[in-house]
């Protein structure tokens, strides 16, 4: 089929919205589809070689970016993609934004809508609702349950079961296969020797950061290793930590996508320690209904995972695969931790588990099950 793929990100960058579109283009195309992706000019054009290895790639899209101006807030884009969508031939119109959603129906295209947030203001529920109220072969997908409820709730509408899909982030589990064990990961690094403590992502405010640091404060005999964050965010955590005369913390900055599993595979145990509020990188709180793509490589990589109890991740993970703890509460979490590390096999057993699990959870299963539904909608 050929699928024109219509997102407002930007490409390439690192934001995670980024990197789920690229990887969810991958899937598709594994899958056999003929995909062109429209995204806005706002950065400088990328090659494929480019694309390829800043999102960790073996497949990318042929990528057209198209006019923004942003005090027209995209609409210019939007009707640029739909232009460039017809002129491609596209049987499916498969987007992140409800306007192109609502306008590839009002086209005549079949519509796949991803929602990964819920609406940030009126006009963004005005076009969802729009979306909904429109004839046509369409399904939406969210990545919670919660999710679900809350855009019924901003939209004051009840979605039919039939055109709406749970379709949870995934992972490369490939990119998993055969890691080292935590020792020799780490000397393949050159990391220090000893029990370690991981985490790795952005550093946006809700993400942990001050639990991250007062945790690697008392716990001095633990070795912590904090992959990636911005320039910005990395420097100045350094300060802290030189401040503080902690030596047990080994912060990296920014590593390349594919490099990633071997950083994860370093950790004894990696952490979620998310907040009770969290920021996007579009600065809205998505505490509620937060599904993480770094939840599923932790998961791919085998490695016991010690996360913050919230509603959102115990639709993935529970007491049999994961340690949960109070957002914050830097006692408990402390207090599980050091259980946990002086208990080798149960680390094992809930690395074992978490891995086990995620084999269900992959991109490429995902959108054959994307797939599936829209083409059942329409029959």
């Amino acid at each position: 089929m050929k699928i024109a793929l219509i997102t407002n990100s930007r490409i390439p960058s690192l934001t995670a919205n980024s990197i789920q579109v690229m990887k969810v283009a991958q899937a598709l195309m594994q899958l056999g589809h003929d995909l062109r992706m429209f995204a806005p000019a706002e950065v400088g054009p990328a090659t494929e070689e480019t694309l390829l290895t800043h999102y960790g790639l073996r497949l990318s899209p042929r990528l057209e970016l198209l006019p923004s101006i942003k005090r027209l807030k995209r609409f210019d884009f939007i009707f640029h993609a739909q232009r460039a969508a017809k002129n491609f031939g596209a049987e499916l119109i498969y987007t992140w934004l409800p306007q192109s959603a609502a306008l590839g129906l009002w086209s005549g295209y079949p519509v796949v809508l991803e929602m990964h947030a819920d609406n940030s203001g009126k006009l963004g529920a005005w076009w969802l609702r729009q979306f909904w109220k429109s004839d046509g072969r369409k399904l939406m997908t969210v990545t919670t349950s919660a999710l679900r409820n809350a855009l019924e709730r901003s939209t004051n509408l009840q979605f039919r079961d039939e055109a709406i899909l749970l379709a949870p982030n995934g992972v490369e589990l490939e990119k998993y296969d055969g890691l080292p064990n935590p020792v020799e990961a780490r000397r393949q690094l050159n990391l220090p020797e000893g029990l370690t403590v991981g985490f790795t992502g952005h550093i946006y405010p809700g993400r942990g950061a001050d639990l991250l640091f007062a945790l690697a404060k008392e716990m001095p005999q633990v070795n912590f290793l904090w992959v990636g964050g911005t320039p910005e965010l990395v420097a100045h955590w350094r300060g802290e930590l030189q401040r503080a005369k902690m030596t047990n913390v080994t912060m990296t900055g920014f590593v390349k996508h594919e490099s990633i599993p071997l950083y994860q595979a370093a950790a004894d145990i990696l952490l979620m320690p998310y907040s009770r509020s969290i920021e996007a990188s579009s600065g809205q709180d998505i505490t509620e209904i937060i599904n993480p793509m770094k939840m599923f490589e932790y998961m791919a990589a085998g490695r016991a995972i010690v996360s913050a109890d919230l509603p959102s991740i115990r639709e993935v993970l529970n007491e049999g695969c994961a340690v949960l703890c109070e957002p914050g509460e830097i006692g408990d979490w402390r207090l599980e931790i050091e259980a946990l590390l002086a208990d080798e096999p149960r680390r094992l057993a809930l690395g074992a588990q978490v891995r086990k699990d995620v084999t269900r959870l992959t991109w490429l299963k995902r959108e054959e099950m994307v797939m599936e539904r829209i083409v059942d909608v329409g029959n």
